[in-house]
């Protein structure tokens, strides 16, 4: 007589009750791929502006070093599994929307006030306005791979 062993279908079924299957799979991983080139990006530009011209616009450099240490957090999070790693992700990735929208809207009605272009300037413009639809796609992609979700 066969019997089922109780360890090995808790540790199968686990994963499934967890995490949904493949939020960092398939489409996922072009997601996390296209954060961490602006991880990267925005990192590079960072620093470059930091150490050559703070004293120009500093508030905007500092914005441009911010918006990096998001992106570099969204693309840890984005490419681990597991709960604590969707919270990562669904945390950054929402300042990270709430920052576009709010540099965007702060250079409309000062357009002043940021003497030199963040990553989230004019909404992204600089960047062809991939720092505006990034969130919407990783929000939309998180929901899509939130824990409970149906599956078809």
């Amino acid at each position: 007589m066969k019997m089922n062993n109780p360890e090995r279908s808790s540790s199968s079924s686990e994963p499934a009750a967890s995490e949904p299957a493949g939020r960092n799979a398939g489409p996922g991983r072009l997601l996390v791929a296209v954060y961490a080139v602006f991880a990267l990006s925005s990192t590079a530009r960072a620093v470059f502006q930091i150490a050559t011209k703070f004293e120009e616009a500093p508030v905007a450099y500092l914005l441009s070093a911010f918006a990096a240490v998001v992106y570099i957090v969204a693309t840890v999070g984005l490419a681990r599994p597991g709960r604590g790693a969707y919270k990562v992700s669904l945390t950054a990735v929402s300042i990270e929307m709430l920052g576009v929208l709010a540099v965007g809207l702060f250079g409309l009605v000062n357009p002043g006030a940021l003497p030199d272009d963040t990553v989230w300037s004019g909404f992204g413009a600089g960047y062809g306005y991939v720092p505006l639809l990034l969130p919407i796609l990783g929000l939309w992609w998180l929901y899509r791979h939130r824990s409970g979700a149906r599956r078809n």
